[in-house]
């Protein structure tokens, strides 16, 4: 697998390494050089992707703090980390229920903030600077049916990462997040797969198509990257022009 980019001796969690866009960074992180801590739950497609990739496997719950401190606290300290872990349960907002957005909110912006709580504190200590990618969405940029609790949990997550900027800055540690529209991982092919519903979601972007998971993870492995270094606090849309209208 062709790369651009070295991580030669460097060692980066990515949560949510199962599936589509975290499954496809583990890919590249890999072919990269990188020492890859590939986290997730699902066990099976865990140890494929081992198998596949050589990274070291992590089953883990982001949704529960008493995991991701169990999970977290024998690792080496990190230099980087992709926080892709991500949940979505589509509803109208006036069938909302208090378990649903608390479902969405607890994964999507809340775990999120834990894992990069506890990389941060591993990158502090040791003296490591750093990068952490959040993997954000379109839908923290605009209003999207029946995705209340997904946009706000991706809006938080936003929020999120320019806190993490403002106050990790002075570490060396940069913090940004990736905002893709929607994207083709397994999941998404079903979901997106009846012509009344992807055609008129097609049409709201300019480049008329919705991105592939690698076509999100190269832009994350430029913002874990030296290349990258004086960019921190960004939230950038890999959307088709999406959000340009």
């Amino acid at each position: 697998m062709n790369t651009i980019f070295d991580f030669s001796g460097r060692s980066i969690l990515v949560t949510g390494a199962s599936s589509g866009i975290g499954r496809s960074t583990v890919e590249l992180l890999c072919a990269s050089g990188a020492q890859v801590v590939g986290a997730a739950r699902n066990v099976n497609e865990l140890a494929r992707l081992a198998e596949e990739t050589g990274c070291e496997p992590l089953v883990l719950d982001v949704s529960d703090e008493a995991a991701i401190d169990d999970a977290l606290a024998s690792l080496d300290p990190f230099d980087g980390l992709v926080n892709c872990a991500g949940v979505a349960l589509l509803e109208r907002a006036i069938d909302t229920t208090a378990a649903s957005f608390d479902c969405v909110m607890a994964v999507n912006a809340r775990g999120a903030a834990l894992v990069a709580r506890h990389v941060a504190r591993g990158m502090i200590d040791a003296k490591r600077a750093g990068s952490i990618v959040n993997v954000s969405s379109h839908a923290s940029l605009v209003a999207l049916d029946d995705h209340l609790s997904y946009c706000a949990s991706k809006a938080a997550l936003d929020a999120i990462t320019r806190v993490l900027c403002l106050e990790l800055g002075p570490y060396g540690i940069r913090v940004n997040s990736v905002n893709p529209t929607v994207t083709l991982t397994p999941t998404a092919v079903k979901a997106w797969s009846d012509p009344a519903k992807r055609e008129p979601a097609l049409q709201g972007i300019p480049l008329q198509r919705f991105a592939e998971p690698r076509e999100v993870a190269e832009p994350i492995l430029f913002l874990l990257s030296d290349a990258a270094s004086m960019i921190s606090g960004v939230a950038l849309p890999i959307d088709g022009g999406y959000t340009a209208r």
